[in-house]
């Protein structure tokens, strides 16, 4: 081949359809036809002491016609058995309908999420028939717009029960919060969308809400937290992480108020540096990280007092951005010193609100504000399986005992 020539995708999905790969389907068309003829004798075995006249009541009756099923390795032909029954009741004939290849199914349940999941990440209608191909083989599904109308649909049902799923006994240890904002279709104004992230008492993260907001006001925040109260969520979380908006800091101390506050560090730099010159901030930058870097508090307070002192003359609003929130951006020293990565910023949420802003950006003019709630919730619970539990996760019952830390370490063992 020539350099420079460029093979056709069509092309490219033949060549791909190797000698394994058509070797693996047809064993799982073997695998899935024995399957089907266990579950068929099952069946009639149920049913062997009914007899008329002298003779089975069910027999076999041959085979459905044949229809492909789309699976992750490609097309697999399946034929579903067939039974007849010589005495039906009142009731009507006894009829076999199998749990492995129900009536209808074309798609297997991961071809079913993969197609989603291409539309949650950006690929457009058009690009649906090559992504699949290119995927699962010839004769993949497409989208069609009537398809991904009813997946909007159905994504805004999911997230309506989701939401007024119970909270009862529910114990999230810390929490993150933080707002996204979009821009639907038709509307000028953008919509807000508040996120809370818990995590529980095995130190997984877990998504807690996903709101719509008016901007990321006390108003908002406070009906998102009572309405979390009333579905259960009834202890306080030991420690909540999020940047200076105040509506949330206010809302919280009224539904949760034994909850401690932590700025993230990542939107406090950001505020910081914003109020100092280009040439200047690269070197502020290093001084802010060697603040919340520091082993100790002690060592802390000393990097912060020096930040203070180096800029406050030049740069007093930046002083003051910085100075105001002190004791809330050091509040994680009084935590496991292992927790102390997951507790300084708001990572979880902005990591996935990366994947949510390309997403929304490219269907900005096809969604309404309902959808592109629903959508969010869509990506935020998909990015929740690459969450990182928390490391030290087995110290968070030392946390929910009320243990003391001093600088990320036990009290007791500082004392031995």
């Amino acid at each position: 081949m020539e350099k420079g020539t460029v093979v056709p995708l069509k092309a490219g999905i033949e060549t791909s359809r190797d000698a394994l790969t058509e070797i693996i389907r047809q064993g799982a068309c073997r695998l899935l036809a024995e399957a089907l003829e266990a579950e068929v004798a099952g069946f009639v075995a149920q049913f062997q002491a009914a007899r008329e006249d002298g003779s089975a009541r069910l027999v076999r009756n041959g085979y459905l016609p044949e229809r492909q099923v789309q699976t992750g390795i490609g097309g697999v032909g399946v034929r579903v058995p067939r039974v007849r029954d010589r005495a039906p009741d009142e009731d009507g004939p006894l009829c076999f309908t199998s749990k492995l290849v129900p009536p209808y199914l074309r798609k297997t349940r991961s071809v079913e999420e993969l197609i989603p999941w291409l539309y949650l990440r950006g690929v457009s209608t058009g690009g649906f028939s090559d992504a699949l191909e290119a995927l699962l083989g010839p004769g993949a599904p497409g989208l069609s717009a009537s398809t991904v109308s009813r997946l909007k649909a159905h994504w805004e049902v999911e997230h309506e029960a989701w939401r007024d799923r119970s909270l009862a006994g529910k114990r999230y240890v810390y929490l993150w919060a933080d707002g996204i904002y979009c821009t639907p279709r038709m509307d000028d104004a953008k919509l807000c969308i508040l996120v809370l992230i818990g995590t529980t008492e095995d130190g997984r993260k877990e998504l807690v809400a996903v709101e719509e907001g008016y901007r990321e006001s006390e108003q908002s925040w406070l009906e998102l937290l009572r309405r979390l109260q009333a579905k259960g969520l009834a202890l306080d979380p030991k420690l909540a992480v999020g940047d200076g908006g105040l509506g949330f800091w206010k809302a919280l101390r009224k539904v949760f108020g034994n909850t401690r506050q932590q700025r993230c560090w990542v939107h406090k730099t950001a505020n910081v540096l914003n109020k100092m010159p280009k040439a200047v901030q690269p070197k502020a930058k290093q001084a802010l990280h060697e603040i919340w870097m520091a082993e100790t508090r002690e060592d802390a307070h000393k990097a912060f007092d020096l930040f203070l002192e180096t800029y406050r003359a030049k740069y007093p609003k930046a002083a003051a951005c910085l100075e105001k929130d002190r004791a809330e951006l050091l509040a994680f020293y009084d935590f496991p010193a292992e927790h102390w990565v997951h507790l300084r910023t708001t990572n979880p949420i902005e990591s996935t609100f990366g994947t949510v802003r390309l997403r929304t950006a490219k269907a900005r003019n096809c969604l309404n504000r309902r959808t592109m709630l629903a959508m969010v919730f869509k990506l935020c619970q998909a990015a929740q399986a690459n969450w990182r539990r928390l490391q030290g996760y087995k110290l968070i019952a030392d946390v929910l005992r009320d243990v003391r830390f001093i600088d990320g370490v036990r009290e007791d063992r500082i004392a031995a």
